[in-house]
């Protein structure tokens, strides 16, 4: 109850927006230049975050403008060591925070406020409407008011969301090849050298690298400790290695399915983590920051899916070759170990023979 009293209220509160801030522009588009300073808007999950960065690194490229970009605690970090993003700053929850974001765009001289939301946020139209900005760019979605720009949302049934979040760059004039477009991840210089330490002891005779991540952002999406222990069993008649990735959280159960020599150390910082998955040959994974890190360096991908959505298509790996179980139902638990079998070996001996 309290949640839709909440909900009414920020809608009340956006139509005055509106009403106090309309915005409105020509049918050309405006021009860039490397004095041009754009803010893009990502918050939330770190998935949401990878998939923005194309877009990012196009404006960055082919522009040269100052990109600064607004994300939040549980994303922040994947924009970090980021080559073309000039400054992050990091969104705390709070009402004060949608005028201090107005402060701060109109200090730093804002002049291009992109929301990279495929779906309308209230928070972020909030921060959108408020920012005084010359040029307001979104996707086409019901909320196009408060921007000067839009550009039509694809139809997610058939199109990746990486491509309908990066169609915004039609506003900037630019183009993007998608043939060689893949999600950015730039893990820290500490990141490297842990991940190179702990394979170069760990993989000495350079065998086919499988990583099997077990964590994933809820319950519902862990496989089981017995499924993955008889996928293990299945794994000991190739001539592979397989590593187990988790977050803290998980390593009790990881320790349950296999000896902790076989588990990739487990860290709360995500750029040990990342660093990792990008020296495999191979992931299988429920978890799609995962998929999305994956094929920012194109290793092949074996996923489990959750089709909540039957309209839209999964978030499937950008780029590189793919394999997946999906399930219509709330939670993967109920995918049987042999459907994942059935798909999976031939999967693996596709790569790994070569």
């Amino acid at each position: 109850m309290i949640k839709k009293v909440e909900y009414f209220f920020k809608r009340i509160f956006l139509k005055s927006l509106l009403f106090l801030y309309p915005k409105r522009s020509g049918e050309e588009n405006p021009t860039f230049n490397p004095d041009s300073k754009v803010l893009f808007i990502r918050l939330h999950r770190i998935g949401d975050a990878l998939i923005s960065t194309p877009i990012i690194r196009a404006v960055k490229e082919q522009i040269g403008c100052k990109v600064y970009v607004l994300a939040d605690k549980a994303n922040h970090f994947v924009f970090s060591n980021n080559p073309y993003v000039d400054e992050i700053f990091v969104f705390p929850k709070g009402i004060k925070i949608f005028y201090k974001v107005r402060r701060l765009a109109k200090n730093i001289g804002i002049d291009t406020v992109v929301d990279l939301h495929s779906e309308i946020s209230t928070t972020v139209s909030f921060l959108v409407a408020l920012i005084k900005a010359k040029n307001k760019f979104g996707l086409k979605r019901g909320n196009d008011e408060i921007f000067t720009k839009v550009i039509p949302k694809l139809e997610p049934g058939n199109n990746h969301v990486l491509e309908a979040v990066s169609e915004i760059s039609a506003l900037f004039n630019i183009t993007m090849d998608f043939k060689k477009v893949t999600p950015d991840y730039f893990p820290n210089v500490d990141a490297l050298r842990f991940a190179d330490d702990f394979f170069s002891k760990y993989n000495s005779d350079s065998k086919f690298l499988l990583g099997i991540n077990i964590s994933a952002g809820s319950n519902s999406r862990f496989w089981g400790i017995n499924n993955f222990k008889l996928l293990l069993s299945l794994l000991e008649s190739y001539n592979i290695i397989y590593l187990l990735f988790c977050n803290t959280k998980d390593f009790g159960k990881a320790k349950q399915i296999c000896e902790e020599k076989y588990i990739y150390p487990v860290s709360n910082d995500f750029s040990i983590f990342a660093a990792g998955i990008m020296r495999l040959d191979m992931v299988f994974t429920p978890d799609t920051s995962t998929v999305h890190i994956a094929s920012a360096k194109r290793i092949p991908v074996f996923g489990l899916y959750v089709k909540d959505k039957e309209t839209h298509m999964i978030w499937s790996p950008y780029g590189t070759d793919f394999e997946c179980v999906t399930t219509g139902e709330s939670n993967i638990h109920n995918i049987s170990f042999d459907e994942v079998r059935s798909k999976f070996i031939p999967f693996l001996e596709k790569h790994s023979a070569g």
